[in-house]
């Protein structure tokens, strides 16, 4: 018995093993129009084992990729659309650029800095506490994030100072009054059979004594 982990290796294993035979056997038929007629056939028994291949608005182009890819690019037809070339495959992708400018504190990362600059250009008034308190809450969330152990309020606020320049000075109860409340699920007390009971909203109950 000839196990497949002793063939060669498959360049699209997804496909199987008797659809790479038939393309090898379209690369070895000398007629061109015979040629041409098998590597039809073929892409229609492989759009036929994944539909959502040929279902899709560039199937065409996928499945011959596919097919010129399992002849190793040596299957002299008339493709219908533009494949794919040997040479795509050896072109490097451009490396990403990074950003030059400095992080000052990387758990709380580039946007935090960005929303405290738009939040000093930002005119005294209703929309700037609103920001300044969201960017609190949100540099509490990251700090403990990176740091599980907790954190003082006065902490994030010095941290707020700083990365704004001096520019935003505020103090632990102006951010109490105009931070937005975060509600957490409560927890079902549990009933003497040791059940949890179902929490109702305060008249809920009495709604259902009066119907």
């Amino acid at each position: 018995m000839e196990y497949n982990t002793r063939q060669r290796k498959l360049p699209l294993p997804e496909y199987g093993r008797s659809v790479q035979q038939m393309v090898d056997h379209a690369l070895t038929l000398a007629s061109r129009e015979e040629r041409q007629r098998c590597a039809e056939t073929i892409v229609s028994i492989m759009g036929s084992m994944f539909p959502h291949l040929r279902d899709a608005g560039d199937s065409d182009s996928r499945l011959w990729d596919h097919l010129a890819i399992m002849a190793d690019f040596r299957l002299d037809i008339d493709y219908p659309v533009e494949v794919v070339r040997r040479e795509d495959f050896r072109v490097r992708p451009e490396p990403i650029r990074r950003e030059a400018s400095h992080i000052r504190y990387r758990h709380y990362g580039r946007l935090i800095e960005d929303a405290i600059e738009a939040a000093c250009a930002l005119a005294e008034g209703p929309d700037r506490r609103r920001l300044v308190n969201l960017i609190v809450n949100h540099m509490k969330k990251d700090y403990l994030n990176w740091n599980k152990d907790g954190v003082e309020n006065r902490k994030i606020l010095d941290d707020l100072c700083e990365l704004s320049g001096g520019r935003l000075r505020v103090s632990p109860d102006e951010v109490r009054r105009g931070e937005p409340r975060l509600f957490f699920p409560r927890k079902r007390a549990a009933g003497a059979d040791g059940r949890r009971r179902k929490f109702q909203s305060p008249g809920e109950g009495n709604r259902s004594d009066n119907r």
